[in-house]
């Protein structure tokens, strides 16, 4: 694994939002960063690809113990979706991608840091802006990237489980003006509608409630049979017409299991499940030794971790979750390659790793800002 720095093709700008990814600058700080990119050998990827794949199988055996067990109030669910979240796990509902944050440095085995297992941030980038990109720079070289062939299958296969009994519209939902969230998400509807689907697009604002019939509706009062939402479900659970999820009316994508995934209180499940995996960074409910870090169950983009050496505060990031429970990880940098921490997102598709995305930023907490830099390996 070596960061290669390159010349960032000159008219950059205008190819990556060719294909969707307009929002490659950030208040005016680079988001994509074709400055740089990371080389692996065909034996690095080899191992990303593996070590996904059994985190994968590691955190289903997770979510089963976790129903087994009932420890729901650790994750924060609300008492009264308990029984949502275990039909929806029984009925063995489709999910569509999951995505693994690992530290590694192509020397000591890759760790995982979390399961970012409901909201695709980083999809596009990952799936369809690196590869055009090796395309028009490494056309020779390859890349671990199969993530927009697995997810158009995966969508073909969601489609022949409906198309049977009619196949309803497909709505796509995100939070409005946000212009990184629309895109993402009508990069989806696109591969649905490739796969078959009819589909819509409506912001979570716009979703409504038939008091008449018991359906959630769209602006044009059709029911919502089928929903992907960019939009967590601790957020969505916690909404004013709440109550009325739990008639259980609508498909939802990511289905409400991922719950259980999508939280890092998965973390110590995972620690006392498989301890001392090579995989696993331990992780407890309360501090141990000085060095660690602190990290909020629900906290998304890397807001309010705290990581601490001997001690000592190393860095901290700022956020909204100061008042959410909080688990403990054994402290593993990102390997520090000329002041830039890069973070692998290694996704799966269905139940298949397919390919990896690289964040990386000028501290060790990966944020929401963090530069995305593509790969190739050869």
């Amino acid at each position: 694994m070596q960061r290669i720095t390159t010349t960032p093709r000159p008219n950059w700008r205008q190819r990556v939002a060719e294909y969707g990814l307009t929002f490659h600058t950030i208040d005016g700080e680079l988001y994509w960063d074709e400055s740089a990119y990371y080389r692996f050998s065909a034996a690095e990827v080899d191992l990303l690809e593996d070590v996904t794949n059994e985190l994968n199988r590691m955190c289903l055996q997770a979510a089963e113990h976790v129903i087994r067990q009932g420890w729901f109030d650790r994750f924060g669910i609300p008492a009264a979706f308990v029984p949502l979240v275990v039909r929806s796990w029984e009925a063995h509902e489709a999910s569509l991608y999951g995505r693994f944050d690992l530290v590694y440095d192509g020397v000591h085995p890759p760790k995982m840091l979390e399961y970012n297992a409901d909201t695709p941030t980083a999809l596009l980038e990952a799936s369809v802006i690196q590869w055009f990109w090796l395309q028009e720079v490494a056309p020779t070289a390859d890349q671990f990237n199969s993530i927009h062939e697995k997810l158009l299958a995966r969508m073909q296969e969601v489609y022949a489980t409906t198309h049977l009994w009619g196949a309803p519209i497909f709505h796509f939902a995100s939070v409005p003006e946000h212009e990184e969230d629309y895109i993402t998400v009508n990069y989806l509807r696109d591969l649905a509608m490739q796969a078959g689907f009819l589909t819509d697009y409506l912001t979570m604002p716009e979703i409504g409630w038939n008091r008449n019939t018991g359906q959630f509706v769209d602006m044009h009062l059709r029911e919502i049979k089928m929903l992907f939402k960019l939009y967590p479900w601790e957020w969505l659970v916690d909404e004013e017409f709440s109550p009325h999820l739990l008639r259980n009316t609508v498909r939802f994508f990511e289905p409400i299991w991922k719950m259980l995934l999508s939280n890092k209180a998965l973390l110590p499940v995972l620690w006392e499940l498989f301890p001392g995996h090579p995989n696993l960074l331990r992780a407890e409910w309360q501090p141990f030794g000085g060095t660690y870090a602190r990290k909020p169950i629900l906290a998304r983009e890397g807001a309010n971790v705290a990581l601490f050496a001997n001690g000592q505060l190393l860095c901290e990031s700022p956020g909204d979750y100061t008042a959410c429970p909080s688990i403990y990880q054994k402290l593993c940098l990102p390997p520090n390659i000329a002041g830039n921490y890069p973070v692998i997102g290694s996704w799966i598709i269905g139940n298949t790793a397919c390919g990896i995305g690289i964040r990386e930023d000028r501290t060790p907490i990966t944020q929401n800002t963090s530069r995305f830099v593509p790969h190739l390996f050869e």
